[in-house]
């Protein structure tokens, strides 16, 4: 079946970084689009990137633009999901699904504070 395992979160402080990473088995990765998406506390579920499956070209949502960075690693079977210049308003459960089909990991919660 198909599993993703998301991890890299963690309390980073504002102005920060930190590295996601996606996990994946169960389909075939290398054809298949995947997302990332973030939800915090109280609100919908916020798309956040988007990489295609051959070309790895990149699409983000407009809070993210210009400091994140999504890539894949076809070989590894893993997405990951550079943030840069982190914002308290960036705080939430960061999660990896494949384009199409509805599957999500556990999350990984991302905390930015001072």
């Amino acid at each position: 079946q198909v599993q993703l395992v998301e991890s890299g979160g963690g309390l980073v402080q504002p102005g920060g970084s930190l590295r996601l990473s996606c996990v994946t088995s169960g389909f075939t990765f290398s054809t298949t689009d995947m997302k990332w998406y973030r939800q915090a506390p109280g609100k919908e579920r916020e798309f956040v990137a988007h990489i295609s499956a051959v070309l790895s070209t990149a699409y983000y949502g407009a809070s993210v633009r210009g400091r994140f960075t999504v890539s894949r690693d076809n070989a590894k079977n893993t997405m990951y999901l550079q943030m840069n210049n982190l914002k308290p308003e960036d705080t939430a459960v960061y999660y990896c699904t494949p384009n199409g089909i509805d599957a999500w990991g556990q999350g990984t919660q991302v905390t930015i504070s001072s």
